[in-house]
């Protein structure tokens, strides 16, 4: 059977209308849990008033996401009907002859384009909704310093990224995905090994953790499960948000602990270290090598199909334009790969929340568990999180337990 433009213009509509009712109906059965009563084992996290502050804040970042969801959707499906692609296309090439620079115009307009249009999302999302239910700290000078940054990065890494890819294209051929590969995953590596030093300062500022009782505990336990740990941070993640984290990153002698300073200001110091055991516990399982090469196996898969398809006129017939491309056929491409990368999701989700499991009990082992459960208690009561979310929706989405399950797992 051979597909024609039109049948494969309508799988590409199907397919982006199916994944919006997908996300739609879960949302919507979670939002039904969200009145459920608290099971007893974690009922003493949230006091009535509280309570009923974490479910509005559950309700209002529903109807926001179905919002801007259905916009997002509109947008797109008025691209696709109305020929935008094409006119997008037809432009880029009134000003350039290089198909190099033609198609980096393209995604950058695109790029540019949907980033300015969900601006006032974005403005919503951060100074009325968080900031009523008392989680904002960014100023309006931050949130445009941060924009202007994040486009910086975006031009500099993705610009760079997308440069070499079709230059391989043009250059070797069908092959190109070889190169591509090794090339993304080494960057990968890098990005991940030097997040802290590079990343991380363009947006915080990091000063290492005083000399005191807290950082003296954390270096007795990376000591006592023989994990060399030196270099530990604080980021000034107040800064824009009251909400705290803690994370790893970097490897070898690069490796850091940063801990927020609104997480060293909410828990004790036995929580805390509970908190860095379970990072800890993530590298002595070897998850973080897991999902670096999870990453890279996802990668190598999608560039080795895209390279069997991107050579197919129909990718570029489809969206109703003759001069087949590299960027058009990308753009098929993207919609027609959507149900490997939701399967690939959801096969990492639930690796993921085996690997927390693993990670809590490894924290469990060499500290002491019950400080974790007050840790995760104190962080999910001050970020207002969902203690009722629905299992289908957690299935899909969660790449963490709930804290039920973690609870009840460690106990």
């Amino acid at each position: 059977m051979i597909i024609s433009p039109q049948i494969l213009f309508n799988i590409l509509i199907a397919i982006i209308i199916l994944n919006f009712f997908k996300d739609s109906i879960l949302d919507y059965l979670n939002s039904k849990y969200f009145d459920n009563e608290i099971p007893d084992i974690i009922s003493d996290i949230y006091d009535k008033e509280k309570y009923l502050k974490s479910q509005e804040y559950k309700k209002t970042q529903y109807k926001f996401n179905r919002i801007s969801s259905i916009y997002s959707l509109l947008i797109l499906l008025f691209f696709f009907y109305f020929d935008g692609f094409l006119i997008l296309d037809n432009y880029c090439r009134s000003l350039f002859d290089s198909e190099l620079i033609i198609s980096l115009s393209f995604f950058g307009i695109i790029y540019f384009g949907n980033d300015l249009l969900s601006i006032p999302f974005s403005i919503y999302h951060t100074f009325i909704i968080e900031e009523k239910f008392g989680f904002n700290k960014t100023t309006k000078k931050t949130y445009i310093i941060d924009k202007l940054k994040s486009w910086l990065l975006t031009i500099l890494f993705g610009g760079g990224i997308l440069s070499f890819i079709i230059f391989q294209f043009e250059s070797i051929g069908q092959n190109f995905w070889i190169v591509a590969w090794i090339f993304i995953s080494v960057l990968t590596l890098l990005i991940n090994g030097l997040y802290a030093q590079i990343i991380v300062p363009l947006f915080n500022k990091q000063t290492k953790l005083e000399d005191g009782e807290l950082k003296s505990e954390i270096e007795k336990y990376s000591k006592k499960v023989g994990f060399n740990l030196s270099n530990i941070f604080v980021i000034d993640g107040s800064k824009r948000s009251t909400k705290a984290n803690a994370y790893f990153s970097g490897f070898g002698k690069q490796k850091r602990v940063t801990l927020y300073d609104t997480l060293i200001n909410k828990l004790t110091k036995n929580q805390i270290v509970a908190v860095i055991a379970h990072e800890i516990g993530h590298y002595k399982k070897n998850h973080i090598i897991f999902n670096f090469l999870f990453s890279i196996i996802q990668s190598g898969i999608m560039l080795y199909i895209l390279s069997l398809l991107i050579y197919m006129p129909i990718f570029s017939e489809a969206l109703n334009i003759e001069n087949h491309s590299f960027h058009i056929a990308l753009i098929t491409f993207s919609i027609l790969y959507t149900p490997i990368s939701e399967m690939s999701s959801l096969i990492f989700n639930l690796f993921s929340r085996k690997f927390e499991y693993e990670a809590d009990e490894y924290a469990d082992k060499t500290f002491d568990g019950k400080y974790l459960i007050e840790a995760l208690k104190v962080l999910t009561k001050d970020s207002l999180s969902n203690l009722t979310p629905h299992p289908k929706y957690v299935w899909w989405h969660y790449s963490h337990p709930t804290l039920l399950e973690r609870i009840n797992q460690l106990r």
